[in-house]
């Protein structure tokens, strides 16, 4: 890559931002609605949004929740898609059931859970849990069900056991795969858990916002919007280093020496 692609990579999603701005500002203008605020009045909201102590603890309080809820989906889902996508009873066994909860709306089921658990912290990390762990199952079955037979064979010949040929050939060979569902399973984290806080509203960011909503403080809802996409963005990132680590798992690892004696 030369020097000038390098650097036009970086520029371009800053020049596609103030271009979104620019044309967010032009609109808000031309429309001259009071419920479509001005890119630079929602951004001049964003600094009081981002100083005032009390939003910053509901901010840090989704993020609690979306970390829970992630961790705990991916720790779920990554094995039991491995598993289905080399056993058929597995997979025979757990498809139905995907199948039927995968279609319906995380936020359809949030009513249901806050009779059960209540309007805590339980029931909006359960909802993120659910959101995430979906297409980090199927992403982990399509990467095990891709592995070559062959793989798995020479695997047993070096005396691996099952478990050992699931975590030390299946695991790294449908990583890349795997990293896909995690990363869009990060983005449905952050919808669902916005999504669960303005219906069980007591502390959150999708709490500030829709509080804005009801005030009619539409620059605030506005900033919220922007923060959360700058959340998005951020966590992104974040992930992106934490995949350019987990590259080098990406091949299989035979460390078993042979004897032919």
């Amino acid at each position: 890559m030369t020097w000038s692609a390098a650097i036009g990579r970086r520029v371009a999603p800053l020049l596609a931002c103030v271009g979104l701005l620019a044309a967010w500002q032009v609109a808000a203008l031309a429309l001259k609605n009071d419920g479509f605020p001005t890119a630079f009045e929602a951004m001049r909201a964003v600094p009081a949004i981002l100083g005032d102590k009390e939003a910053l603890i509901n901010i840090l309080a989704s993020l609690r929740r979306m970390t829970i809820g992630f961790a705990a989906a991916v720790a779920v889902s990554i094995p039991l898609g491995l598993l289905m996508g080399r056993s058929r009873s597995v997979a025979a066994f757990f498809n139905p059931l995907l199948m039927v909860i995968y279609p319906v709306p995380k936020a359809a089921l949030m009513p249901i859970i806050m009779l059960w658990l209540g309007v805590g912290d339980i029931a909006k990390t359960l909802v993120i849990f659910l959101g995430v762990s979906l297409p980090v199952i199927y992403h982990s079955f399509e990467g095990a069900k891709a592995v070559e037979e062959k793989m798995l064979w020479s695997g047993a010949a070096m005396g691996l056991s099952a478990v050992q040929r699931l975590v030390r050939i299946v695991l790294p060979a449908a990583l890349p795969e795997i990293l896909t569902g995690c990363r869009t399973g990060l983005v449905l984290a952050l919808i669902t858990m916005i999504t669960s806080e303005m219906i069980a509203r007591q502390s959150g960011a999708g709490n500030i916002l829709f509080n804005a909503l009801d005030m009619g403080q539409y620059d605030t809802v506005f900033a919220m919007i922007i923060i959360v996409g700058a959340m998005g963005i951020g966590l992104d990132a974040a992930f992106e280093k934490v995949r350019a680590r987990l590259v080098r798992w990406s091949e299989p690892q035979f460390d078993i020496p042979l004897s032919f004696s």
